[in-house]
């Protein structure tokens, strides 16, 4: 037994005794009147709506972790975003980056420019770019079948083509009931082995294929010479404008069937399934050169699909974000049902969107320019690749792309 003269240690404090002792020493410097120091207000890092912005590219200075510029709305988006990743430029060159599609055979990123006509080739291992197609009709949306067959939308040529191992070309679609097609625009494939693509006239212009002939909807007083830097275009491609629809091609019999139309759907064009392949996810976009009316909502629609047949329409989206109206354009599934939407609007809100299977937004990722397509690609096709104008964007991501591409 100890002296009582002799007193004990202080047992040590917990973590909690020492944080409530701050609080109520806090507490007592208050009662006493003794003013504690404020604390300094934390640095933030530069982003797309900081002053000065962030910057971009080669130049630029280390990027910031956590990345100021991926947004969580919901805590389940963290699940789907690599904390130690950062939104990154990879490339800049184009004019109007579209159709992005991975090959995993070749290890390579696929994208049209729409402007220039050309397709690219984004190479995995060395992140350098070089011209795939030197003339590619004004290709826009892209994607890879099952065998790893090129399949592309050309609005030049406004049709549907294939591009088969041996390097020929087999046209799978250029007319629908003795009319020919406005300018195919997105493409996707079932696990079916059917191709999906949409038909709107966004590309029935002089900048991204070529006007109507006179008389034509898109050509209705007949001033713009279409007939201009195109002989090829001119003799064998469609030169009047129909309905806007979208489009089922049989994987067997080849049969080209519309599943949409235009009065069912206004302004189809980005398009995608989810990853079972029993709903259809079509954006409705405004209107296009030549359409009467308003033209499409710019929301996501979303269909169950039955026996290649289309059921139960219904708004999966309304692509509104701080009481404004975003501008849908192109999205991929993730292999969770997730749909990444890339979306144009106000800076600090255009970039991309990302909604839960139940049509919840769940986060989204700032850039400096709305993004017109996107695809989940690379080895694990766990990156993001999104175009936006003449710069592709990455973000490695913690999920996967359901589909082919």
């Amino acid at each position: 037994m100890m002296p009582e003269s002799v007193a004990m240690p202080p047992a040590p404090l917990s973590r909690r005794e020492i944080i409530m002792g701050g609080i109520m020493a806090g507490v007592g410097m208050a009662a006493t009147g003794t003013r504690a120091h404020a604390a300094a207000p934390l640095a933030q890092p530069p982003s797309v709506v900081s002053i000065p912005a962030r910057q971009w590219g080669p130049g630029a200075p280390p990027p910031y972790l956590p990345d100021p510029d991926i947004i969580a709305i919901d805590p389940s988006f963290s699940n789907l975003v690599y904390g130690n990743a950062n939104l990154r430029l990879a490339w800049r060159g184009g004019d109007w980056l579209e159709g992005p599609a991975w090959s995993a055979e070749g290890r390579f990123l696929l994208l049209s420019d729409t402007i220039r006509a050309r397709q690219y080739r984004y190479l995995w291992e060395t992140g350098t770019v070089s011209v795939f197609r030197p003339y590619s009709y004004n290709s826009n949306g892209n994607t890879f079948d099952a065998e790893g067959r090129l399949i592309s939308c050309e609005h030049g040529m406004r049709r549907v083509v294939r591009w088969e191992h041996d390097g020929s070309c087999s046209v799978l679609a250029d007319r629908y009931h003795d009319a020919p097609l406005n300018s195919p625009n997105d493409v996707v494939v079932h696990p079916d082995g059917s191709i999906w693509f949409t038909d709107p006239g966004y590309g029935d212009t002089i900048v991204e294929g070529h006007p109507d002939a006179p008389g034509g909807r898109a050509n209705r007083m007949g001033r713009e010479r279409w007939t201009q830097d195109g002989e090829i275009v001119a003799q064998y491609a469609g030169h009047a404008r129909q309905d806007d629809h979208v489009f089922r091609i049989d994987p067997h019999s080849g049969e080209l069937r519309a599943v949409l139309t235009q009065q069912q759907l206004a302004g189809p064009n980005g398009l995608c399934f989810s990853p079972d392949g029993t709903i259809l996810y079509v954006i409705s976009s405004g209107p296009g050169p030549g359409q009467d009316g308003p033209g499409g909502d710019q929301r996501i629609h979303a269909f169950d699909l039955h026996d290649g047949e289309l059921r139960n329409g219904r708004i999966f989206a309304d692509m509104m974000l701080d009481g404004h109206q975003l501008g849908p354009d192109g999205m991929r599934a993730d292999i969770f049902g997730n749909l990444w939407c890339g979306a144009g609007g106000p800076l600090g809100l255009c970039g991309v969107v990302t909604y839960s299977p139940a049509g919840r937004m769940i986060g989204r990722l700032r850039l400096p320019r709305g993004v017109s397509n996107l695809t989940f690609g690379g080895p694990k096709r766990d990156t993001l690749f999104m175009c936006a104008a003449d710069a592709l964007f990455t973000l490695v991501v913690n999920t996967q792309g359901a589909g082919l591409s």
